[in-house]
């Protein structure tokens, strides 16, 4: 089946992880990324570029398309540089990147099994394995030139009118992370106090549970809080991927279930040692 291309600057090809299990699902997604190889007559395509955040690509070589899982490369040498263009960036813009044009890798197929192979002096193939390598370990061809070819590089998408508008762009870092940041230490706070029945007077105890009384609140009012703001970046910033709805309910229930377990496991130690 062809899949969906995730591109520039939707930022889901920074998270990924290897193949734990290999069951027929990976050789399914192998499946896919040759079809949408095919469709869009794409020489290499990594998960990570279809949204599936594996460690995992494939690579045309003459008329074979080869299979790589959780690929390791285990020596490399002659240094040469490519350049290079990528799917992931619109506009058909290159960069000279530097590559190795000799190497041995370690891989799995789709069952699992390992594999070796040696690149040694085919240098096309050698830069577009490199390249799906840097999508594999949460990065582009950008991450492998200096900075002021990467600033020049992307002030030509932004000339070729490719560059989201300023405000649709998400920021590095979101307003909406205070809260959480803040919910975090709160709860750390209320999970330490567990330990205080234990050591402490009831003295203290009392002062401590009326402290915990108000963290619970506390961290579900920064929870509204966090999913307000987040609601109002996720209409703001189109293009950001982290400001999916999906993605905040999620930080949403997690601290809550942890507060109100919290609570509820503070509530019955307390009240059993200041009865």
């Amino acid at each position: 089946m062809v899949k969906e291309m995730v591109v520039y600057p939707d930022d889901r090809i920074m998270a990924t992880g290897d193949v734990r299990g290999f069951d027929e699902s990976v050789g399914k997604l192998f499946d896919d990324i040759i079809d949408t190889m095919k469709a869009r007559n794409l020489e290499a395509l990594s998960a990570m570029q279809v949204a599936h955040p594996f460690n995992m690509f494939v690579v045309k070589k003459d008329d074979e398309y080869l299979e790589f899982a959780n690929p390791r490369i285990l020596l490399k040498k002659d240094k040469f540089e490519a350049p290079e263009s990528s799917s992931y960036y619109p506009g058909d813009l290159s960069v000279v990147v530097p590559r190795y044009a000799k190497m041995k890798i370690v891989y799995e197929d789709r069952n699992g099994e390992t594999k070796y192979l040696d690149i040694d002096g085919d240098k096309k193939f050698a830069a577009l394995f490199q390249q799906m390598m840097d999508f594999s370990l949460g990065g582009t061809m950008l991450d492998r030139v200096d900075k002021k070819q990467k600033e020049q590089f992307l002030n030509a998408l932004e000339g070729k009118g490719l560059m989201p508008e300023a405000g649709e762009v998400c920021p590095t870092f979101s307003k909406k992370d205070y809260f959480v940041s803040f919910a975090d230490k709160l709860l750390f706070l209320m999970g330490l106090s567990l330990l205080a029945p234990f050591f402490l007077a009831k003295d203290s105890l009392k002062t401590i549970y009326s402290v915990d009384k108000f963290i619970f609140p506390s961290v579900i009012l920064l929870m509204i809080g966090f999913f307000i703001y987040a609601f109002y970046e996720s209409k703001k910033y189109r293009q950001c991927s982290s400001c999916q709805v999906g993605n905040n309910i999620g930080v949403v229930i997690k601290r809550t279930a942890l507060a109100t377990i919290l609570a509820i496991a503070v509530y019955f130690l307390y009240e059993s040692k200041l009865a």
